[in-house]
Protein backbone atom coordinates (compact mmCIF):
# COMPACT_ATOMS: atom_id res chain seq x y z
CA UNK A 1 0.00 0.00 0.00
CA UNK A 2 1.77 3.23 -0.94
CA UNK A 3 -1.88 5.64 -0.51
CA UNK A 4 -4.06 6.41 2.33
CA UNK A 5 -7.11 8.81 2.83
CA UNK A 6 -5.90 11.69 4.14
CA UNK A 7 -7.52 15.16 5.52
CA UNK A 8 -4.79 17.74 3.41
CA UNK A 9 -4.39 21.46 3.33
CA UNK A 10 -2.44 22.71 0.12
CA UNK A 11 -2.93 26.30 1.39
CA UNK A 12 -2.69 28.33 4.35
CA UNK A 13 -6.14 28.94 5.95
CA UNK A 14 -8.89 27.84 7.87
CA UNK A 15 -11.54 24.53 7.39
CA UNK A 16 -12.21 25.55 3.96
CA UNK A 17 -8.61 24.60 2.59
CA UNK A 18 -9.05 21.16 3.78
CA UNK A 19 -9.72 18.02 1.45
CA UNK A 20 -10.44 14.72 2.15
CA UNK A 21 -7.97 13.11 -0.45
CA UNK A 22 -5.77 10.34 -1.41
CA UNK A 23 -2.12 10.87 0.01
CA UNK A 24 1.63 9.14 0.00
CA UNK A 25 1.75 7.15 2.87
CA UNK A 26 4.29 7.58 5.16
CA UNK A 27 7.57 5.35 6.33
CA UNK A 28 8.70 5.70 9.65
CA UNK A 29 12.36 6.98 9.59
CA UNK A 30 15.14 6.12 12.52
CA UNK A 31 13.29 6.23 16.05
CA UNK A 32 9.85 6.76 14.76
CA UNK A 33 7.03 4.05 14.34
CA UNK A 34 3.75 4.08 11.81
CA UNK A 35 0.46 4.30 13.45
CA UNK A 36 -2.52 3.14 11.85
CA UNK A 37 -4.82 5.72 13.07
CA UNK A 38 -8.23 5.10 14.45
CA UNK A 39 -9.12 8.23 15.87
CA UNK A 40 -7.60 11.58 15.93
CA UNK A 41 -9.20 14.85 17.84
CA UNK A 42 -9.08 18.37 16.56
CA UNK A 43 -8.18 21.66 18.48
CA UNK A 44 -9.04 24.90 18.51
CA UNK A 45 -6.82 27.22 17.07
CA UNK A 46 -4.68 24.58 15.41
CA UNK A 47 -4.78 25.79 11.68
CA UNK A 48 -3.83 29.42 12.92
CA UNK A 49 -0.78 27.95 14.28
CA UNK A 50 2.90 29.15 12.19
CA UNK A 51 3.90 25.73 13.30
CA UNK A 52 1.11 23.59 11.78
CA UNK A 53 2.61 25.39 8.29
CA UNK A 54 6.14 25.22 8.90
CA UNK A 55 8.92 23.18 10.64
CA UNK A 56 9.31 25.97 13.02
CA UNK A 57 6.77 27.02 16.05
CA UNK A 58 7.80 30.49 15.10
CA UNK A 59 7.26 30.14 11.52
CA UNK A 60 10.25 31.39 10.63
CA UNK A 61 11.33 27.59 8.92
CA UNK A 62 10.68 25.98 5.60
CA UNK A 63 7.02 26.01 4.24
CA UNK A 64 5.20 22.46 4.94
CA UNK A 65 2.19 22.43 3.08
CA UNK A 66 0.66 20.22 2.01
CA UNK A 67 -0.21 19.37 5.69
CA UNK A 68 -2.13 17.11 7.56
CA UNK A 69 -3.25 18.60 10.97
CA UNK A 70 -4.52 16.79 14.22
CA UNK A 71 -1.48 16.34 16.43
CA UNK A 72 -3.83 14.11 18.96
CA UNK A 73 -4.44 10.54 18.28
CA UNK A 74 -4.94 6.74 19.11
CA UNK A 75 -4.06 3.46 17.19
CA UNK A 76 -1.84 0.69 16.42
CA UNK A 77 1.91 0.37 15.53
CA UNK A 78 1.94 -1.05 12.26
CA UNK A 79 5.47 -1.07 11.74
CA UNK A 80 8.94 0.52 13.07
CA UNK A 81 11.55 2.18 12.19
CA UNK A 82 15.60 1.71 12.40
CA UNK A 83 16.28 1.51 16.21
CA UNK A 84 12.84 1.35 17.92
CA UNK A 85 12.98 -1.17 20.39
CA UNK A 86 9.42 -0.54 22.28
CA UNK A 87 6.84 -0.68 20.99
CA UNK A 88 6.20 -3.22 19.33
CA UNK A 89 3.91 -4.02 16.06
CA UNK A 90 0.53 -4.18 16.81
CA UNK A 91 0.63 -2.39 20.50
CA UNK A 92 -2.21 0.17 20.73
CA UNK A 93 -0.80 3.40 21.24
CA UNK A 94 -1.57 6.68 22.38
CA UNK A 95 0.29 10.93 21.75
CA UNK A 96 0.50 14.13 20.97
CA UNK A 97 2.50 14.28 17.83
CA UNK A 98 5.04 17.46 17.66
CA UNK A 99 3.91 21.08 16.09
CA UNK A 100 6.12 20.92 13.12
CA UNK A 101 5.23 17.72 11.60
CA UNK A 102 2.28 16.29 9.89
CA UNK A 103 -0.77 15.02 12.22
CA UNK A 104 -2.93 12.79 12.54
CA UNK A 105 -6.12 13.19 10.08
CA UNK A 106 -5.07 10.41 8.02
CA UNK A 107 -4.88 6.49 7.78
CA UNK A 108 -1.08 6.25 8.90
CA UNK A 109 1.20 8.38 10.82
CA UNK A 110 4.20 8.64 11.71
CA UNK A 111 5.47 9.63 15.15
CA UNK A 112 8.55 9.48 17.39
CA UNK A 113 8.76 6.33 19.21
CA UNK A 114 9.59 8.45 22.82
CA UNK A 115 6.95 10.34 22.95
CA UNK A 116 3.75 7.62 22.96
CA UNK A 117 2.28 5.67 25.46
CA UNK A 118 0.51 2.46 25.97
CA UNK A 119 -3.78 3.36 25.42
CA UNK A 120 -5.84 3.15 28.30
CA UNK A 121 -7.12 -0.64 28.21
CA UNK A 122 -10.63 0.91 29.61
CA UNK A 123 -10.61 3.63 27.08
CA UNK A 124 -11.86 3.18 23.28
CA UNK A 125 -9.37 5.16 20.64
CA UNK A 126 -12.14 7.40 20.23
CA UNK A 127 -12.06 8.34 23.90
CA UNK A 128 -8.36 7.82 24.09
CA UNK A 129 -7.75 10.44 21.16
CA UNK A 130 -9.48 13.48 23.32
CA UNK A 131 -6.78 12.58 26.28
CA UNK A 132 -3.10 13.62 24.76
CA UNK A 133 -2.89 17.38 24.04
CA UNK A 134 -5.43 18.24 26.49
CA UNK A 135 -4.52 16.40 29.11
CA UNK A 136 -0.50 17.35 28.79
CA UNK A 137 -1.70 20.78 28.60
CA UNK A 138 -3.41 20.82 31.68
CA UNK A 139 -0.20 18.57 33.57
CA UNK A 140 2.30 20.82 32.28
CA UNK A 141 0.47 23.88 33.65
CA UNK A 142 -0.59 22.51 36.97
CA UNK A 143 2.42 19.63 37.58
CA UNK A 144 5.62 21.67 36.02
CA UNK A 145 4.54 25.67 36.24
CA UNK A 146 1.71 25.82 39.15
CA UNK A 147 3.51 22.94 41.32
CA UNK A 148 -0.10 22.45 42.60
CA UNK A 149 -0.09 20.24 45.53
CA UNK A 150 -2.99 19.68 48.23
CA UNK A 151 -4.66 22.07 49.67
CA UNK A 152 -3.52 24.59 47.21
CA UNK A 153 -6.87 26.59 45.56
CA UNK A 154 -6.97 26.75 41.53
CA UNK A 155 -9.33 28.65 39.60
CA UNK A 156 -10.33 27.42 36.46
CA UNK A 157 -11.37 29.94 33.61
CA UNK A 158 -13.05 27.84 30.84
CA UNK A 159 -13.30 24.79 33.21
CA UNK A 160 -16.15 22.72 30.77
CA UNK A 161 -13.41 22.58 27.21
CA UNK A 162 -11.03 20.66 26.23
CA UNK A 163 -8.26 21.63 28.39
CA UNK A 164 -10.47 22.93 30.91
CA UNK A 165 -12.52 19.87 31.11
CA UNK A 166 -8.97 18.16 32.43
CA UNK A 167 -7.56 21.29 34.35
CA UNK A 168 -10.54 20.69 36.55
CA UNK A 169 -9.87 16.80 37.71
CA UNK A 170 -6.13 16.93 37.53
CA UNK A 171 -6.50 19.55 40.03
CA UNK A 172 -8.73 18.06 41.71
CA UNK A 173 -6.69 14.56 41.36
CA UNK A 174 -3.46 16.35 43.44
CA UNK A 175 -5.81 17.04 46.24
CA UNK A 176 -6.12 20.76 45.24
CA UNK A 177 -9.41 22.56 46.13
CA UNK A 178 -10.86 23.78 42.24
CA UNK A 179 -13.01 26.83 41.41
CA UNK A 180 -13.93 26.45 37.92
CA UNK A 181 -15.90 29.30 35.25
CA UNK A 182 -18.39 28.48 33.09
CA UNK A 183 -21.26 28.96 31.14
CA UNK A 184 -24.76 27.76 32.97
CA UNK A 185 -25.80 25.03 31.39
CA UNK A 186 -22.02 23.58 32.60
CA UNK A 187 -22.22 24.12 36.25
CA UNK A 188 -23.20 20.67 37.09
CA UNK A 189 -20.63 18.87 34.70
CA UNK A 190 -17.85 20.95 36.36
CA UNK A 191 -18.69 19.99 39.94
CA UNK A 192 -19.11 16.61 38.23
CA UNK A 193 -15.38 16.52 37.39
CA UNK A 194 -14.50 17.73 41.04
CA UNK A 195 -14.97 21.34 40.94
CA UNK A 196 -16.17 22.38 44.58
CA UNK A 197 -17.20 25.75 42.99
CA UNK A 198 -18.82 26.11 39.81
CA UNK A 199 -19.33 29.85 38.93
CA UNK A 200 -21.58 30.94 36.15
CA UNK A 201 -19.95 33.65 34.32
CA UNK A 202 -23.02 34.65 32.46
CA UNK A 203 -24.44 35.85 35.49
CA UNK A 204 -21.78 35.92 38.42
CA UNK A 205 -18.56 37.92 38.69
CA UNK A 206 -16.27 35.26 39.93
CA UNK A 207 -14.32 38.08 41.97
CA UNK A 208 -17.31 37.83 44.01
CA UNK A 209 -17.53 33.62 44.65
CA UNK A 210 -13.92 32.38 44.92
CA UNK A 211 -11.92 34.51 47.45
CA UNK A 212 -7.90 34.56 47.11
CA UNK A 213 -6.68 31.51 45.37
CA UNK A 214 -3.15 30.25 44.53
CA UNK A 215 -3.37 29.21 40.74
CA UNK A 216 -5.28 30.88 38.27
CA UNK A 217 -5.47 29.11 34.85
CA UNK A 218 -6.76 30.93 32.19
CA UNK A 219 -8.60 29.16 29.05
CA UNK A 220 -10.44 32.57 28.05
CA UNK A 221 -7.90 35.49 27.74
CA UNK A 222 -8.90 39.16 27.29
CA UNK A 223 -10.90 40.61 30.21
CA UNK A 224 -11.19 37.62 32.27
CA UNK A 225 -7.48 37.18 32.47
CA UNK A 226 -6.87 41.13 33.36
CA UNK A 227 -9.59 40.67 36.16
CA UNK A 228 -7.82 37.35 37.59
CA UNK A 229 -5.06 39.08 38.94
CA UNK A 230 -7.09 40.54 41.69
CA UNK A 231 -8.10 36.83 43.02
CA UNK A 232 -4.61 36.24 42.84
CA UNK A 233 -2.74 35.56 46.13
CA UNK A 234 0.50 36.62 47.01
CA UNK A 235 3.52 34.37 45.66
CA UNK A 236 0.64 32.60 43.28
CA UNK A 237 0.88 31.44 39.89
CA UNK A 238 -1.16 32.70 36.78
CA UNK A 239 -0.87 30.42 34.09
CA UNK A 240 -2.27 31.82 31.02
CA UNK A 241 -3.10 29.43 27.47
CA UNK A 242 -5.23 31.24 25.68
CA UNK A 243 -3.10 34.29 25.98
CA UNK A 244 0.55 35.30 27.55
CA UNK A 245 0.16 37.13 30.75
CA UNK A 246 1.53 40.36 31.27
CA UNK A 247 4.92 40.10 33.27
CA UNK A 248 5.05 43.66 34.53
CA UNK A 249 2.13 43.11 36.05
CA UNK A 250 3.19 40.10 37.85
CA UNK A 251 6.22 41.61 39.15
CA UNK A 252 4.40 44.74 40.63
CA UNK A 253 2.09 42.25 42.39
CA UNK A 254 4.47 40.08 43.57
CA UNK A 255 2.89 37.12 41.64
CA UNK A 256 4.64 34.76 38.89
CA UNK A 257 2.77 34.33 35.36
CA UNK A 258 3.48 31.92 32.78
CA UNK A 259 2.66 31.11 29.39
CA UNK A 260 3.92 27.91 27.81
CA UNK A 261 3.35 25.56 24.46
CA UNK A 262 2.19 22.14 25.45
CA UNK A 263 4.82 19.33 24.71
CA UNK A 264 4.74 15.73 23.93
CA UNK A 265 5.81 13.83 26.93
CA UNK A 266 5.68 9.77 27.38
CA UNK A 267 6.31 10.40 31.40
CA UNK A 268 3.71 12.50 32.38
CA UNK A 269 1.07 10.97 29.47
CA UNK A 270 1.67 7.15 31.66
CA UNK A 271 0.86 9.16 35.05
CA UNK A 272 -2.20 10.69 32.99
CA UNK A 273 -2.71 7.22 32.04
CA UNK A 274 -2.52 5.68 35.55
CA UNK A 275 -5.24 8.64 36.75
CA UNK A 276 -7.31 7.11 33.75
CA UNK A 277 -7.28 3.67 34.72
CA UNK A 278 -7.74 4.77 38.32
CA UNK A 279 -10.87 6.08 38.02
CA UNK A 280 -9.68 9.80 38.48
CA UNK A 281 -9.70 11.28 34.94
CA UNK A 282 -11.96 10.55 32.13
CA UNK A 283 -11.93 12.14 29.15
CA UNK A 284 -15.24 14.63 27.88
CA UNK A 285 -15.95 13.84 24.37
CA UNK A 286 -18.43 16.29 22.76
CA UNK A 287 -19.10 14.53 19.53
CA UNK A 288 -16.64 11.86 16.98
CA UNK A 289 -17.57 12.58 13.23
CA UNK A 290 -15.85 10.82 10.45
CA UNK A 291 -12.45 11.26 8.85
CA UNK A 292 -14.00 13.19 5.74
CA UNK A 293 -16.49 15.62 7.90
CA UNK A 294 -12.79 17.04 9.62
CA UNK A 295 -13.78 20.85 8.05
CA UNK A 296 -17.03 20.29 9.78
CA UNK A 297 -14.87 19.80 12.94
CA UNK A 298 -12.69 22.64 12.62
CA UNK A 299 -15.77 24.48 11.89
CA UNK A 300 -17.81 23.85 14.73
CA UNK A 301 -14.59 24.50 16.90
CA UNK A 302 -14.44 27.99 15.60
CA UNK A 303 -18.36 28.56 15.94
CA UNK A 304 -20.14 26.69 18.50
CA UNK A 305 -20.21 26.12 22.16
CA UNK A 306 -18.35 22.42 23.71
CA UNK A 307 -18.53 20.56 26.35
CA UNK A 308 -14.84 18.54 25.72
CA UNK A 309 -13.26 17.31 23.10
CA UNK A 310 -14.38 16.97 19.27
CA UNK A 311 -13.13 13.47 17.91
CA UNK A 312 -12.41 12.34 14.00
CA UNK A 313 -13.26 8.56 13.80
CA UNK A 314 -10.39 7.26 11.11
CA UNK A 315 -10.48 3.49 11.42
CA UNK A 316 -11.92 0.09 13.08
Amino acid sequence: MTEMNAIRAHRRGGPEQLVHEKAPRPRPGPGEILVAVRAASVTAGELGWDATWTDSLDGSGRDRTPVIPSHEFSGVVAERGDGVTGPREGDEVYGLIPFTRDGAAAEYATVPADVVAAKPASLSHDRAAAVPLAALTAWQALVDHAGVRPGRRVLVHGGAGGVGSFVVQIAAALGAEVVATVGPADLGFVTSLGAGTAVDYVHERFEDRTGPVDVVVDLVGGRTLDRSWDVLAPGGVLVGIAAPPDQREAARRGVRAVFFVVEPDRAALESISELIEEGRLTPAVDRVLPLARAGAAYEALEREHRRGKIVLHVGD
